[in-house]
């Protein structure tokens, strides 16, 4: 019996292209794995089209719900966003997939995983990090970092390839934005995006909604619930949080929420510039850091802040398979244990808009807040507080005009 690879296999040119590659130029038998963390359309046909190719097996794995609630959710709570703008769409995404290759590859008895990421991107750092973290023994195959077999570098030259193998397939040499999509999100690469100094297509670049300009004219507001940190009701309706996302991607699309144009810096030291569709991710971001603003004190809410933004560095450079980010993640739960409660907003042409937040946990106090304050806080008290809270800078000055005075009787 041949030896087995576990391809990650989504369906596309280069994938397919891969197929009839490995059993060419290492004898495999090719097992085809896809992993569907909420793609949507793009894994119909799959079957057929790696059969064809020449896979041995293919295995469809239903993994949304996993992607969610253990990738995405931990996230949410974290507040971990990539460069101030990226919501780690890809790279949350990566970990679940590499977790459930491994898996394969072990009931299959694989000797190696494949993956068709390329030599420049994210991707293959992702990939092979999860898999060298939980799968050390297996070798790892890249296709487009071998340079000495993989001979093939365009749509056309895919296509020739497959064709010469037997293999003719619904595919067209037009070239078209490079896009990665899951329940959370969809990214575009490509085209007019390469050159920062191009406007982005939107007519023919958005898939999930529509730009502010287009969404209607009326807002539309709604609540999200939360319960320890996590979402757990949309308009008061209780859901899972895969079903509240995809709500949200409705909502948020229709009202032209959570479109990104980001020029990010990549794991591997290049710049590139992406546009980013994130409409129910954006709305829920938002819901939970409005709520984690009534909830958390000042002084943790400063250094979560500091987790999660190293808690999106970890994300986005493919290390979640890390006591590093176990850590980082123990220390968001114990912050999230009271971040539970209601939040309302309204969504308007690209806007979120606070229509109110309300918590059981609510540090917000009218008594003390307001002008008229009562018992807890007497004005008076606030006049030692600013005396020992700027001791240093006065003794500083001090210190300063007695060196000017010195300098001065010197001249």
């Amino acid at each position: 019996m041949k030896e087995k690879v576990i391809l990650a296999y989504s369906g596309g040119l280069d994938t397919t292209a891969i197929i009839p590659w490995l059993k060419e130029n290492y004898d495999y038998d090719v097992v085809c794995c896809c992993i569907d963390v909420g793609q949507g359309n793009e894994l119909e046909g799959l079957e057929e089209r790696a059969k064809l190719s020449g896979a041995t097996k293919l295995y469809i794995e239903h993994l949304t719900d996993e992607f969610v609630d253990e990738y995405v959710i931990p996230c949410v709570k974290a507040n971990a966003v990539y460069e101030n703008k990226y919501l780690l769409g890809t790279s949350m995404a990566r970990p679940v997939i590499a977790k459930k290759l491994v898996e394969v590859a072990r009931k299959e008895g694989a000797v190696a995983i494949c993956h068709g990421a390329t030599g420049k991107g994210n991707d293959q750092v992702r990939f092979e990090l999860g898999i060298k973290a939980l799968a050390p023994d297996l070798k790892i195959i890249a296709p487009w970092r071998c340079n000495d077999t993989w001979k093939m570098s365009s749509r056309e030259e895919e296509i020739e390839y497959c064709k010469a193998h037997g293999i003719d397939l619904p595919f067209d040499a037009s070239h078209s934005y490079s896009r990665d999509r899951n329940l959370w999100h969809i990214s575009h690469e490509g085209l007019e995006l390469e050159d920062p100094a191009n406007a982005p297509d939107y007519d023919h670049l958005l898939v999930l909604g529509v730009t502010p300009e287009k969404a209607p004219e009326e807002g539309e507001t709604i609540s999200l619930s939360f319960e320890k940190g996590a979402p757990v009701a949309l308009n008061g309706v209780k859901m899972k949080a895969s079903e509240i996302i995809t709500k949200l991607n409705e909502l948020g699309g229709k009202h032209g929420i959570g479109i990104v144009d980001i020029v990010e810096n990549r794991v591997v030291g290049m710049k590139s510039r992406g546009v980013y569709e994130t409409p129910g991710g954006t709305i829920l971001m938002e819901a939970h850091t409005q709520l984690e603003e009534l909830i958390l004190d000042r002084a943790t809410l400063t250094c979560k802040k500091e987790i999660g933004n190293k808690f999106a560095d970890v994300v986005y450079e493919g290390k979640w398979f890390t006591p590093l980010r176990e850590a980082l993640q123990a220390f968001v739960e114990v912050t999230q244990q009271y971040v539970t409660g209601e939040v309302k907003m309204k969504l308007y042409k690209g806007n979120i808009i606070k229509q109110g937040t309300t918590s059981p946990y609510s540090l917000y106090n009218e008594s003390i807040a307001s002008f008229t304050t009562g018992d807890l806080y007497d004005h008076h008290d606030a006049e030692g507080f600013i005396n020992l809270f700027g001791l240093s800078l006065k003794v500083r000055a001090m210190k300063m005009a007695e060196v000017a005075k010195k300098e001065n009787e010197t001249k």
